[in-house]
């Protein structure tokens, strides 16, 4: 039985770019090569595809599109098949039998490229295009989630035509929330555009620089307590059981993970597992596993919640791809179900390519 070819899908146009770049880095890297063979597709970050042939050190540096080994992609339906390289004047069938993306944030995570692996016929690692668009989407996974009787913290939305058209109209609506909160981008991801506002000095650049990211800014309270994780592998309704790692707690003194303190140097620290005793950490994987099926989640995510002093558990958000770098938190989690890096690649592909994803 011939292996399967995974297409491995990384980069893209996106303010993320660097972070898919890391995580494909080291998927690729750790890759089964036994049981499968990986196809390294590249977004450019103009939204530009390629067929990657060279080597990985130069996907994660960056440099890759600038390898000779690195031919451009057109997506081609049709006899020929799903992907075909663009070489001497010819097009050239690009055998995809799987796809798993790595792509972080807008144009990647939220359902856009989902959605186009499913017109190609092309089997998905991960969740779909509705689970991603609507987890990408805070506002909306928040309202679902609460509809389900999962506390969520409250939050409101400012358009950017209404607050191009009347700022002082806009700030006028946020008079219930109290100091300090968050402004974030409302499709985005990896704390970029994220403003912990303090006071209203703060509060309009706070607002543009959410503006810069999205045409929606996010306006949602502090939650206070810490962040708890927990990774979701497996897919609801399957013979297989979903499983549900281990809990972990984000130690951050400051109080708010921001890109840098995620990719860069900072005070924070991973506990794994949380400082938590045994009652609220089942209650805590229960809760990700229920947030998991109500956004109809499947192949993997991890469900980020706040576990406050009072012992309730406040729904985060839930990332579809989360970050896949050896020292990243879903990897460490799926440790905990007894998957080292590669038997966790080896997991999901096998659940896709047996149509189970």
């Amino acid at each position: 039985m011939s292996r399967k070819r995974v297409a491995v899908i990384f980069g893209g146009a996106s303010p993320e770019h660097e972070v898919s770049l890391n995580s494909s880095f080291a998927v690729l890297k750790n890759f089964p090569t036994g049981k499968f063979d990986a196809v390294p597709i590249g977004i450019a970050r103009d939204g530009s595809w390629f067929h990657y042939r060279g080597p990985l050190e130069r996907i994660k540096d960056g440099s890759w599109p600038d390898d000779i080994r690195c031919y451009p992609l057109v997506v081609k339906p049709g006899a020929l098949g799903a992907f075909c390289e663009s070489r001497d004047g010819a097009l050239y069938p690009v055998q995809v039998d799987i796809a798993l993306p790595m792509l972080h944030g807008p144009n990647g995570e939220d359902g856009s490229v989902q959605g186009l692996l499913q017109l190609l016929g092309i089997p998905l690692v991960g969740c779909g295009t509705a689970s991603s668009a609507i987890c990408m989407d805070k506002f909306r996974a928040h309202a679902l989630v609460s509809q389900a009787g999962i506390e969520s913290p409250r939050n409101l939305l400012i358009r950017k035509g209404d607050w191009e058209k009347d700022k002082t109209a806009a700030l006028n609506t946020l008079g219930g929330f109290n100091y300090p909160f968050f402004v974030k981008p409302l499709r985005g991801g990896s704390s970029i555009g994220i403003t912990k506002v303090w006071d209203p000095s703060e509060l309009a650049e706070a607002i543009e620089r959410a503006l810069s990211y999205d045409s929606v800014a996010l306006i949602e309270e502090s939650v206070p307590g810490f962040e708890v994780g927990c990774a979701v592998i497996g897919i609801p309704g399957s013979a297989a059981p979903v499983l549900v790692s281990r809990v972990d707690e984000v130690e951050n003194p400051t109080g708010f993970l921001d890109y840098q303190k995620k990719y860069g140097e900072s005070d924070m620290r991973m506990h794994l597992p949380a400082r938590i005793d045994d009652e609220a950490e089942q209650y805590i994987r229960e809760v990700a596993l229920h947030i998991y099926d109500v956004l109809d989640c499947s192949g993997f995510a991890r469900v980020d919640m706040f576990y406050t002093p009072e012992g309730q558990v406040v729904f985060n958000e839930v990332n579809t791809i989360p970050g896949f770098t050896e020292s990243s938190r879903f990897p460490a989690m799926a440790e905990t179900l007894g998957l080292d890096f590669g038997d966790l690649i080896e997991e999901l592909l096998s659940a896709a390519s047996q149509g189970e994803a």
